[in-house]
């Protein structure tokens, strides 16, 4: 298959991120994946990808709570594939606790990986997408980016930082077809929420079915988790041509909860 654009998933080596990655895959994007696992699982996501939608695909380990590291896995990418047309800002961390005992540390921790890691990706990525004419930047920000719940201070703040940092990316990409796009999921079954199950049943003095059924499904009209096939499809029509004069929406996908 031949080529036209690249692409950048942070977060991509499980969950929603590998989702979006395996659909850009599909479609024919070279893609460069990152995250936390097993070397010898990755790897194999790695060969699959490449292996079955006939691409290139990658793997960068950067850290994304370090500047540095996010400028050298982009650099990376950028040397490997000449470009990066797609950034899909996805990686995240979540700590759950009542914000009198939330830890300093997990504050800062997940301020950088959920918020100044796409700061850091954007500046690095942004200057070559203007060059070209072209690029589509992609936050997967999060229901909490439009509304809080609690005992979630930090990913709250982070992503509702995201939404106003996507924003002011759209103005200035305006001019140049770079567009910048959030995308905010409600409750996805993933690994990130299958660990906020015990502790927010921790927090709440409940059972793990009570937090599944009337702390997460309940903000949900739908009753149901949204999929990572869903989101996954949503990051794709952003990521394309005919979503050109979509800009600096923050998009709900979150069954109706932001309905509210």
């Amino acid at each position: 298959m031949t080529t036209e654009r690249s692409a950048i998933v942070t977060g991509s080596t499980s969950g929603i991120g590998l989702a979006i990655a395996t659909a850009l895959a599909q479609s024919g994007h070279d893609v460069m994946l990152n995250g936390l696992g097993k070397p010898e699982e990755i790897e194999a996501t790695r060969a699959r990808l490449a292996d079955q939608h006939g691409v290139e695909v990658l793997y960068s380990g950067a850290d994304m709570s370090s500047p540095e590291s996010v400028g050298e896995m982009v650099a990376k990418a950028e040397q490997a594939f000449g470009k990066v047309d797609i950034l899909v800002n996805n990686a995240g961390i979540q700590h759950v606790a009542p914000i009198e005992e939330f830890p300093a540390g997990k504050w800062d921790q997940i301020l950088a990986i959920n918020l100044s890691a796409s700061f850091h990706t954007i500046r690095h990525a942004l200057p070559g997408m203007k060059s070209r004419k072209f690029g589509r930047i992609i936050q997967l920000a999060s229901a909490h980016a439009l509304v809080a719940s609690p005992f979630k201070s930090a990913y709250v703040a982070a992503k509702h930082g995201i939404a106003g940092l996507t924003k002011t990316v759209a103005l200035e990409g305006a001019e140049h077809g770079v567009t910048a796009n959030a995308v905010c999921p409600g409750y996805v079954l993933t690994p990130l929420v299958e660990k906020q199950i015990p502790e927010q049943a921790k927090a709440r003095g409940i059972s793990e079915d009570a937090v599944i059924r009337d702390v997460l499904l309940a903000a949900q009209p739908t009753k149901r988790f949204v999929t990572v096939e869903e989101v996954a499809s949503l990051v794709l029509f952003l990521a394309g041509d005919t979503a050109g004069s979509i800009t600096g929406a923050i998009i709900p996908i979150d069954g109706g909860w932001t309905c509210h």
